[in-house]
Order: C-alpha cells, then structure tokens, then sequence
C-alpha cells in the first residue's frame, strides 16, 4: 500500500473538456506511476457545457478509490471544491478590452479626484493653508503656492506609494490594498458558491 496525498483547490476552471479529471481540480503527490494514474482519474463527465459544479475531497477520494484500491488518501488541500466549466474560451477583444479600461479608469479618476476635493472643502485646507503662509511668511495671500505645490505633489506620491504602483510597474513586492480587497472579496464569493451549491445538492437528496 502506498500513501498518495491530494491537494484540492479552492476553484477551478475548465474550458473546453468533456471530463473532469483530478489533475484539473488538484494536485498529487504520489510515487511517479501512481501519480499519473491519479491524475487522470475521472472525476465528473460535463459534456463540454458551460457549468458550476461542487466537488468534495470525499468525492475525489471515492472515484480515486474505486480506480485504484488499495491505497491511502491524504487530503492536505480544500475540502470542497468549485468547477467552473466553459465550452469554449471567450474571444478577446483589444477595442473591447481597452474601452472597458478607459471607462473604470474614467470613473475611478471622477470618482477619486471628487472625494479629494470634498474633502479638502470640508476641512476648509484653502483656510488652513493661507493661516500657514500668514504664521510662517508673515503676509495673507488668497492662494499660497508656496504650500499648494508641494502639498499637491506630496499627495499624488502618496497615493502612488500607498497603492504600490507607478507607470502599471509594481514598486515592491507586497499585495497592493487594492489585490487584498480583490482576493478578500474572491474568498467571500468562493464561500457563498459552495454554500448554495450544498443547499442545492442538499434539496436534490
């Protein structure tokens, strides 16, 4: 008897196959002969049609099982897993693609540069800053530039070093905020997907 140790994924994504196999859904570690027969034990048949399905660590043991007795199965991955199946691979589009991306990056710009400047009234900074030149420079001016330029600069190398990127280069290697709300939020889909997929099996029973 031989130990084979299966590491399921949490989501998975199948374009254009007509069976699931578990080397799509998770990865294996077993002796070189063993592994490859693992690999390509079948899971699920989808016909190639666009689907979600739910795949338990129990369902990969039994179909590992019944393909090859006799041996120990570890799971050290996820206990359940998300199929996602597409018939084919959607066409990519460039004009598409980059109209998409002038038009977030559009409403983002709109959206930022408003809240900026909601902001900066609210807290009166025109105020704040002309009471700066008066202290430090001795003279009331209605717009000091002395203190805007930089203030303005000071703000746009800010938002740059706090979201991690400059010129669509990464300046260091830790997640941006925006990836940790992005991969927060992928978590939080993931979870309610698998938890309406077991009602649903649950109903089907």
């Amino acid at each position: 008897m031989m130990d084979i140790y299966v590491k399921p994924k949490k989501k998975a994504a199948i374009v254009g196959k007509e069976h699931v196999v578990v080397k799509d859904v998770a990865d294996v570690l077993a002796a070189t002969d063993i592994q490859k027969r693992v690999e390509n034990v079948r899971l699920l048949t989808v016909g190639g049609k666009d689907g979600v399905y739910l795949l338990s660590i129990i369902d990969v043991m039994k179909a590992i099982s019944a393909a090859l007795p006799g041996h120990s199965i570890n799971n050290v991955g996820e206990m359940d897993t998300v199929v996602s199946v597409k018939a084919v691979p959607p066409k990519k589009r460039a004009v598409v693609k980059w109209l998409k991306v002038a038009l977030v990056s559009l409403i983002l710009f709109t959206g930022a540069s408003t809240a900026i400047m909601t902001f900066h009234t609210d807290s009166q900074m025109g105020t704040v800053f002309q009471r700066y030149h008066k202290i430090f420079f001795g003279e009331e001016v209605e717009k000091p530039y002395i203190i805007n330029v930089p203030y303005s600069i000071g703000l746009a190398v800010g938002i740059v070093v706090f979201f991690n990127h400059f010129g669509g280069k990464r300046m260091t290697k830790e997640p941006t905020p925006i990836e940790i709300e992005m991969a927060t939020y992928e978590k939080d889909v993931e979870d309610a997907v698998i938890e309406s997929l077991s009602r649903q099996e649950e109903k089907e029973k």
